[in-house]
């Protein structure tokens, strides 16, 4: 399930996806933030803090930000997290070409999962 939505000149985003499989969360989440950075061409990702309320701790759990291009060469940067509650794995996404840094720590300190 994806909810988004743009506000401003950014697009917000959460996404959520059951995989059933407790053992398969990990592999999970490392391939939503690979798959983040493929689809920018990002090379580099700067690690930024992740604290979501309710979550379960995960190893691979981790919020990111990276600079790339989209096809057509746009530059753009997004900030991710990726993050677990049992076997339900959740992607939260700002995109934009110009991130305000109010507004996206906003979105990403207000993030909570409930039971």
């Amino acid at each position: 399930v994806l909810h988004a939505c743009t506000a401003g000149a950014s697009t917000w985003a959460l996404a959520v996806a059951d995989i059933g499989d407790p053992a398969q969360v990990g592999e999970a989440l490392t391939e939503l933030a690979v798959a983040a950075q493929r689809n920018l061409e990002a090379s580099q990702a700067r690690p930024l803090g992740l604290k979501v309320d309710g979550a379960t701790p995960n190893p691979h759990s981790r919020r990111f930000e990276i600079t790339g291009r989209v096809p057509g060469g746009r530059e753009l940067t997004e900030q991710v997290a990726v993050f677990t509650k049992g076997t339900r794995v959740y992607q939260a996404t700002a995109l934009g070409a110009r991130l305000e840094p109010e507004a996206v720590d906003t979105f990403f300190g207000n993030l909570r999962v409930s039971p």
